[in-house]
């Protein structure tokens, strides 16, 4: 897990920050990864996220992001990591990565492993 800081009157940017940190500190690339889930607090968080990561956009968000799954304020974070966990289960994959960006700029990301 990893969590950053960055502007935080530009919040928006700094799960991008996270991925590249979390995906350093664990020692794998974008392309290790078999499903993300990103919070679609705003829908230019996951289109900035894939311009950014050079992600594969047909693993993202697979069942729906938060537009149209929901935002529970206080537990997109549990919403995001359960619906990550089901969708690796269901297509049977083994690496999963969940970021989101949080108030006064920060963002976290959580990179599991399916056993």
């Amino acid at each position: 897990m990893t969590m950053t800081g960055g502007d935080p009157v530009i919040m928006l940017d700094a799960p991008l920050h996270a991925t590249k940190r979390a995906l350093e500190k664990a020692g794998m690339t974008i392309g290790d990864i078999d499903l993300f889930e990103v919070n679609e607090a705003f829908a230019s968080v996951p289109t900035a996220w894939l311009k950014t990561t050079g992600a594969d956009p047909e693993r993202l968000n697979v069942n729906g992001g938060a537009i149209a799954l929901g935002h529970p304020l206080g537990g997109s974070g549990t919403k995001l990591m359960t619906t990550l966990i089901n969708a690796l289960h269901q297509r049977g994959k083994r690496y999963g990565l969940q970021t989101m960006c949080e108030g006064g700029g920060m963002a976290n990301v959580t990179i599991v492993e399916r056993l």
